[in-house]
């Protein structure tokens, strides 16, 4: 073992010696690694960055949680057939609330969006929540102050809201926004609550701009179809219960919507568990074409290594000559020119991450990034094998060589 160190170690002063000699030719070999690291570390953070992003995301819809809509999440099904279904209906709500048994909460959303102003100052563009009391424990947000609506304000339909968290530091910067009158829209409401902070969904829709107030009350100023166009969210007892709350569910809604045995249901059941394998599919192509991308710059690169590894093989004819000559094996010769084609990588490899740091930075200002250690010890392996793989064919050629015919090379 101590005579393989030693071997090891000689081979590695060789190497840094020649690179050394050669510092133009060492630099101009390197880049070609250096932009395939560059490029395959940004690939892995941004993959790494989004399904942080993602998963932080869909955590907020509840994976305990079913949301019945008229329309399936993900698509795939004819868009005319799906746009001829009836809407929900408040009855259908009511049904679902009153015969399910497995569900542990049921709560009726629908939205639109209106501008809300207090005083001078105004929100433009805010998502307007018509439900009832049931909502914050279906989908499992706390307040930050005051209180939610109550079943007497949900079924009565009284003229009182609660604020998302950015609508009241927008519009009570400096005040308690409690027991204060709200326009939203062009009706008057009293302010009785502010919902906790929570983000935004899939970094698209900010969870915090948002209102919310009694369904009864959005029908009959919001829109003129009074009591359709809802959604219906159940909250099932634990995850491992979804299945069956699903089934119960549906059972209740062909019932309640006069649905013949052998029609197709005419609304959607849709769970977290969608939009998961959605996005894991359009991650994997997306992950799969980028690394093919980057892998090509790898490629060139490697091949760049192995041209100037036999191009340095032929300077050095001599000097392995006579290493062989006093006795060098093959062995000695061949971890030699290894270690010199792994040692141009790794520079290459390390330079690549110091690049690609700053940048996934400036590029998370536009899309999520992360740069966990992983993707830091995956770049570094990837050069090695690079540098592994690319040597050893010169390094090969190198170990083989006759040292009669090396000595007389000129």
């Amino acid at each position: 073992m101590r005579h393989y160190f030693i071997e090891f170690k000689e081979g590695l002063g060789f190497s840094f010696r020649a690179i050394r000699a050669n510092k133009m030719r060492s630099a101009l070999t390197t880049l070609g690694i250096v932009i395939g690291i560059v490029s395959v570390t940004l690939m892995g953070t941004a993959i790494e960055g989004l399904n942080g992003a993602f998963n932080a995301s869909i955590a907020k819809l509840g994976a305990d949680v079913l949301y019945v809509q008229k329309f399936p999440w993900g698509g795939g099904q004819d868009w005319w057939m799906l746009r001829n279904r009836p809407d929900l209906t408040f009855q259908n709500a009511k049904a679902v609330a009153r015969d399910v048994t497995i569900a542990d909460k049921v709560t009726v959303v629908t939205g639109t969006q209106a501008t809300v102003k207090y005083g001078q100052k105004y929100v433009e563009g805010v998502i307007i929540i018509g439900t009832d009391n049931q909502f914050l424990e279906t989908v499992g947000s706390d307040l930050a102050l005051g209180r939610f609506l109550t079943q007497q304000e949900s079924d009565g339909g009284r003229p009182v809201c609660v604020l998302g968290s950015e609508v009241a530091s927008s519009l009570f910067p400096n005040e308690n926004p409690l027991g204060k009158t709200v326009k939203l829209g062009n009706f008057t409401y009293r302010a009785i609550g502010v919902v906790e902070k929570q983000g935004s969904l899939l970094g698209v829709e900010s969870l915090d701009n948002r209102v919310y107030v009694p369904a009864l009350r959005f029908f009959g100023e919001f829109t003129n179809r009074r009591h359709s166009n809802i959604q219906i969210w159940v909250k099932a007892p634990s995850k491992t219960m979804l299945d069956d709350t699903k089934e119960e569910l549906r059972g209740i809604l062909r019932k309640t919507r006069h649905l013949a045995p052998r029609d197709p249901d005419n609304f959607a059941i849709n769970q977290q568990e969608i939009l998961i394998q959605t996005f894991n599919t359009i991650g994997g192509v997306i992950a799969a074409v980028g690394l093919f991308i980057t892998g090509l710059s790898l490629f060139v690169g490697g091949i760049g290594i192995m041209n100037i590894m036999f191009v340095s093989v032929t300077e050095r004819t001599k000097e392995i000559g006579l290493r062989k000559a006093v006795g060098a094996p093959r062995r000695t010769i061949l971890m030699q020119f290894l270690i010199e084609a792994a040692a141009l990588c790794l520079m290459g490899g390390f330079i690549g991450l110091a690049i690609a740091y700053p940048l996934s930075l400036i590029i998370d200002t536009v899309l999520p990034t992360s740069m966990p250690l992983s993707v830091v010890f995956i770049a570094i392996l990837i050069s090695l094998l690079v540098g592994v793989i690319s040597g050893f064919l010169p390094a090969f050629r190198a170990s083989r060589m006759d040292p009669v015919d090396a000595l007389r090379y000129e």
